[in-house]
């Protein structure tokens, strides 16, 4: 199916042109998708320098001992992926790293836990199907690779980069291993917090999990069934509104990529209403903790 796409995508691909760089200093981005997300990693950020481009706010500095440029994606997917790839035409960034919450997927994992997946897949992305009788069918000309959830099929439509023929038609998009590997050195040290400023404090001590599948979509997830169709179908242990899209673009890019996701909710999954305004905070304190870390660890 994704050869009847390769001709609309080649023909619709923008040429390529050349960015002025608003600093040259070689950087790590960090990337939240909203301000709750971001609040938690202003603490030891310095020599701050702004720029603004197409409503988005940039901010270099010093974060860790390191030379970075700070921005906020926007939640979603086409936010993310318009706004990473605003700040690589712009910036000299080596390196993308996203710190945020999401929900939980994964039975094993709770509320504040850390997740740092290895791969990343657009699991909502596809095609709606007719019914027939009591099932669905896709048209003969497409086909999945995955369990349909109702009348959604997942279907990756490909990706164009420098070096590429044709649309690369992967669906999962991995994080770089060298940038997975400091982040499994370092989470065998870090402590996570166990309550929020409000004492909301969590039944057990949250955890750090490197490694594994997390999705991403345009949806927000509080839906028993589809948390437990990411599962089952993608073994995925975090959903999310942006991982994925910024993982595409920075293979597109050839940019080392991982991102920090903690818990701030069961996506559906828990026995009570929706947690995240509980443990928002916390869960967006516990990936900057992490993250922090992280970037100390780092050779430059």
């Amino acid at each position: 199916m994704l050869r009847l796409f390769k001709l609309f995508i080649a023909l619709a691909a923008p040429a390529a042109a050349s960015a002025q760089n608003f600093d040259d200093t070689p950087r790590t981005a960090i990337m939240s998708a909203f301000p709750p997300e971001i609040v938690a990693l202003q603490e030891g950020f310095t020599d701050q320098v702004t720029y603004s481009l197409n409503g988005v706010t940039f901010t270099t500095g010093q974060f860790e001992g390191k030379p970075v440029v700070m921005f906020l994606s926007g939640i979603s997917m086409v936010n993310a992926a318009m706004t990473t790839q605003l700040a690589l035409d712009h910036f000299a960034i080596k390196r993308i790293i996203f710190s945020g919450i999401a929900g939980g997927v994964n039975p094993d994992l709770t509320i504040g836990d850390v997740v740092v997946s290895a791969h990343w897949g657009q699991y909502m992305q596809g095609a709606a199907a007719r019914a027939e009788d009591e099932n669905y069918a896709l048209p003969v000309w497409m086909s999945s690779d995955f369990a349909n959830f109702g009348m959604f099929y997942t279907i990756p439509y490909g990706v164009l980069a420098d070096g590429l023929t044709e649309p690369d038609g992967r669906f999962w998009f991995d994080a770089d291993p060298t940038l997975l590997a400091v982040a499994d050195t370092i989470s065998t040290t870090v402590v996570l917090d166990n309550c929020n400023a409000e004492a909301a404090c969590l039944s057990r001590a949250p955890t750090i999990v490197v490694g594994g599948n997390g999705v991403s979509s345009a949806l927000f997830v509080d839906n028993a069934e589809l948390r437990k169709h990411a599962f089952n179908t993608f073994d995925a242990q975090v959903l999310d509104m942006e991982s994925a899209a910024v993982a595409q673009v920075a293979f597109a890019n050839k940019v080392p990529y991982i991102a920090f996701r903690s818990l701030s909710d069961l996506a559906g999954g828990g026995e009570s209403p929706n947690e995240m305004k509980t443990f928002m905070s916390l869960a967006a304190s516990n990936a900057a903790i992490v993250m922090r870390s992280f970037v100390a660890a780092l050779d430059d």
